[in-house]
């Protein structure tokens, strides 16, 4: 800052993004909570509102598998040296 006196910054933290419609890449403020660029900030604020309020949406599970059944460890499970 040139001629400045004060120990006031005039900086932003900004963090790079991509769009979550369309893919692009572009910079927002840290903790801005945007997840479209401008483009498609526009686009999607036209489309209509949901009628009914998505469902929980649950992944889906599977049984343990036969190696945490008998407590065999992440050091018992190390790659020996070698070439794939």
């Amino acid at each position: 800052m040139i001629g400045s006196d004060s120990n006031e910054k005039n900086e932003m933290r900004v963090e790079l993004k991509y769009c979550e419609r369309c893919g692009s890449l572009w910079v927002r403020e840290c903790g801005g909570g945007l997840v479209y660029c401008a483009k498609c900030e526009a686009e999607v604020a036209e489309l209509p509102l949901p009628k009914k309020k998505p469902a929980r949406i649950e992944l889906p599970s599977r049984a343990r598998t036969v190696v945490d059944r008998y407590g065999v460890g992440d050091d018992d499970l190390q790659a020996a040296g070698g070439v794939a």
